[in-house]
């Protein structure tokens, strides 16, 4: 919390702020005369048979509103000088920050989304919290300088229980924004849990692994439930500070009134406090709490997740920044060393000190709960992410494959997204890409090579098994399924890493299924703790989530077909 606060200060004291400052003062005096014109309108006027005196200080407290109105317009016709260049700057940071991590080989694909969403919530809450913490300092300045003038004894009484909200209420924040980042992550984890599972429940449902499934879900389903719990506290202990600080002045003056009566206090200067505590001190509380506990969490959380994805460490001496040449190791194989990845210099890292070989021809299916890290794996496999410590050697690039599980299909003719990868690829080779992949049914539905093509009109497997094609068709020495078969059915699944593995390649599989991981040559399996590899009898022998995983299987298996 503090970095991101000293980043906003920092940003505003680099604008120009004395036209902005100055105009507040205007906007002060409604606030500093309101009490006051109360008293005297009581006393001098009212009570003491003058109305038109009275009448008179409610007049000049009407024209002080209007000058306040008049400071607050031209207030906020100069926040723009002060929110567009902070906004300026958030893109300068993002698109500064996505440009060096892709000159160094980690392209940056949330880039836009923080250009686009997180930007202008940042931009939007900034501007909030400028106006609520200015607005708060004029009129608890204001009101202050009224009571003083008005009647001192009464700022005496109800200085310390407004002052006590507020401490409290200030004190509150840093746990506010813990709880904030927490809430948020656990939804996170809840969606990509949810998402995962849903995606597979036809086959949690044919293998019989409901209760596994539902154990996956439930774990972050609690979190997600104890966060907005706490969240809710700490909603909760801000209602509290703002009692105190709002309604206990009030409650200090009603009984101490008696008391201030008897020491020559008018009733009209008993008015005036009670309209300064009602008007002034208990409004301004009641926006700085709600400001800042609502928008001022956003833009706290929302400008780290920014700063966080900007940051950009300089790799040591023994890192390697960008993957390694075709002559730094046998071609198609892939070397890990001490890799460590995290989302952000703050968060809990992904992988840790992961220590990994992939030879020459292997076939290594990576299997594991939702989240553990097998996605961040592939990309660290396919130079798309960057190690934030440790080694990763392996082919250029452009001799790599990854099919994500999102498969892209443009419009255009069949052919011309099947030769995406290799646009000479000739006749015979898309045939026989096309017939080791299985496609020729999709293939005589769309009409052959020439037909035009619209992704809409695709369904999700049939959008995968072109991709596929695409990436067959490639024939790079190392190729990555990263679920990308997890929209086809058991047996196009099959046939796909079948076909791939025999074209003698280096084939990795994020598994959808653990079928993927039955037909391996090798099974890597990440728990969270440990990383298990070898041949599939090793780790069924090592890892206890493999071997629970594979009962599940196997149980589906010998069950009788719906």
């Amino acid at each position: 919390m503090r970095r991101e606060v000293r980043y906003a200060l920092a940003a505003l004291r680099r604008r120009p702020t004395a036209a902005f400052l100055a105009w507040s003062v205007p906007e002060a005096v409604p606030a500093a005369l309101s009490g006051l014109a109360v008293a005297r309108a009581v006393d001098a006027g009212f009570l003491a048979g003058r109305p038109l005196v009275g009448l008179a200080w409610l007049a000049a407290l009407l024209g002080a509103a209007g000058v306040g109105a008049l400071g607050a317009r031209q207030v906020y016709r100069r926040l723009g000088d002060l929110v567009e260049p902070f906004r300026d700057d958030l893109v300068r940071h993002v698109v500064r920050g996505a440009l060096r991590r892709g000159v160094a080989g980690r392209p940056d694909d949330g880039a836009v989304a923080r250009l686009t969403h997180q930007v202008e919530i940042v931009r939007d809450t900034y501007a909030g919290l400028v106006v609520v913490v200015r607005g708060f300092v004029v009129t608890a300045v204001g009101a202050t300088v009224g009571l003083a003038s008005t009647a001192p004894v009464v700022g005496v009484l109800v200085g310390p229980p407004f002052l006590l909200g507020l401490g409290a209420f200030l004190a509150t924040l840093g746990v506010a924004t813990g709880r904030q980042r927490a809430y948020v992550r656990s939804d996170e984890r809840l969606a990509g849990a949810a998402g995962a599972v849903l995606a597979g429940l036809r086959d949690v449902t044919g293998v019989g692994a409901e209760d596994h499934a539902a154990a996956l879900v439930g774990r972050p389903v609690a979190e997600q439930a104890a966060a907005e719990l706490a969240l809710a506290r700490v909603g909760a202990l801000r209602t509290l500070c703002l009692a105190v600080g709002g309604w206990g002045p009030l409650l200090v003056l009603l009984a101490a009134g008696p008391w201030l009566v008897g020491r020559g206090l008018t009733a009209g200067a008993l008015l005036g406090a009670l309209t300064y505590v009602l008007v002034g001190l208990q409004p301004a509380l009641g926006a700085l709490v709600n400001g800042l506990g609502g928008g001022g969490l956003r833009f706290v959380v929302t400008l780290g997740r920014i700063l966080d994805a900007g940051h950009t460490s300089t790799p040591d001496s023994g890192s390697t920044p960008r993957p390694a040449g075709p002559g730094s190791v046998r071609e198609g194989g892939i070397r890990l060393r001490g890799v460590t990845f995290a989302y952000g210099p703050h968060s809990e890292p992904v992988l840790r000190d992961l220590d990994l070989d992939i030879p020459e021809g292997d076939h290594l299916a990576v299997v594991g709960p939702s989240g553990i890290g097998k996605s961040t794996l592939a990309g660290l496999l396919c130079g798309l992410r960057a190690p934030d410590a440790g080694t990763v050697t392996a082919l250029r690039t452009d001799q790599r494959v990854l099919i994500p599980q999102e498969a892209y299909v443009f419009t255009g003719t069949v052919g011309e997204n099947l030769r995406y990868l290799r646009p000479d690829a000739s006749a015979p080779l898309l045939d026989d890409a096309v017939a080791a992949l299985g496609a020729d049914a999709l293939l005589a539905r769309l009409g052959g090579y020439s037909a035009l093509l619209s992704p809409a009109s695709l369904s999700a497997g049939e959008r995968q098994l072109l991709a596929l094609v695409r990436a067959y068709l490639a024939d790079a020495p190392v190729v990555v399924l990263d679920e990308a078969t997890c929209h086809l059915d058991a047996e196009a699944e099959r046939r796909a890493e079948e076909a791939f593995a025999a074209r003698g390649g280096t084939v990795v599989v994020i598994a959808h299924r653990i079928s993927s991981a039955s037909r391996a040559r090798r099974v890597l399996v990440l728990d969270g703790v440990t990383a298990a590899v070898g041949d599939h009898d090793t780790v069924l022998a090592a890892s206890p989530l493999y071997r629970e995983l594979l009962g599940h299987w196997r149980a589906g298996q010998t069950q009788p077909a719906p």
